[in-house]
């Protein structure tokens, strides 16, 4: 009996050691272009979403789409425009998804030249008074995020998009889960003014 129990735990300590030295699915990008033909339709077959209340997803790390697609599917994250889509996916086809659209190239907006001063001080240097920090330290002075990090790319994202994700932080309502990301950016939100939210936003969409 003993040595059926020793076995026994053997075995499962194998079979947890291989597991875990496997890591995370791996995406591929090849096959994700096609699995990703359904999310064309609003964020556009390269990740270029059109609409401006739909996020870019061309250039956006890995790391950061594979988690909110999780957290979408888990109903962790809440985007009433995706319930059920990803419902049938596997870890495996939300790797690939993630993994095409990290491998496009982003496009550009412009940023409105009556609010680019207040945003780039906001984006770059913060606010002290209001003991708010730069936007660079979690997403680069460029907006490409920190990718291994899990922080998303933010230049030439859309206005519009930016700024509703902000306003949803400051009254809690942008139906993420309860994580530190998201804490941290409840809190950032809370310091920013409406004028302040549509200065960074329309920076953010012109920065490249």
């Amino acid at each position: 009996m003993n040595k059926l129990i020793v076995s026994l735990l053997l075995t499962l300590g194998i079979t947890g050691a291989a597991v875990a030295a496997e890591g995370p699915v791996k995406g591929d990008a090849t096959a994700g272009q096609a699995k990703a033909a359904v999310c064309g339709a609003c964020h556009g077959p390269d990740g270029n979403s059109p609409a401006p209340n739909f996020p870019k997803l061309a250039g956006q790390g890995e790391r950061y789409l594979t988690k909110q697609m999780q957290d979408i599917k888990s109903g962790k994250r809440t985007v009433l425009e995706m319930t059920g889509l990803l419902t049938n996916l596997s870890d495996q086809d939300l790797a690939d998804i993630a993994a095409y659209f990290a491998s496009q190239k982003g496009s550009v907006g412009a940023a409105d030249p009556k609010l680019v001063a207040r945003g780039e001080k906001l984006f770059r240097g913060g606010d002290l008074e209001k003991g708010l920090p730069a936007c660079t330290g979690c997403h680069s002075p460029n907006g490409a995020g920190i990718a291994a990090a899990g922080f998303p790319h933010l230049s030439g994202q859309h206005a519009t998009y930016i700024a509703k994700q902000l306003t949803d932080f400051r009254k809690e309502e942008a139906g993420r889960a309860n994580d530190g990301d998201a804490m941290i950016m409840r809190t950032i939100a809370r310091k920013l003014s409406d004028e302040d939210i549509a200065a960074v936003s329309s920076y953010i969409q012109g920065l490249h």
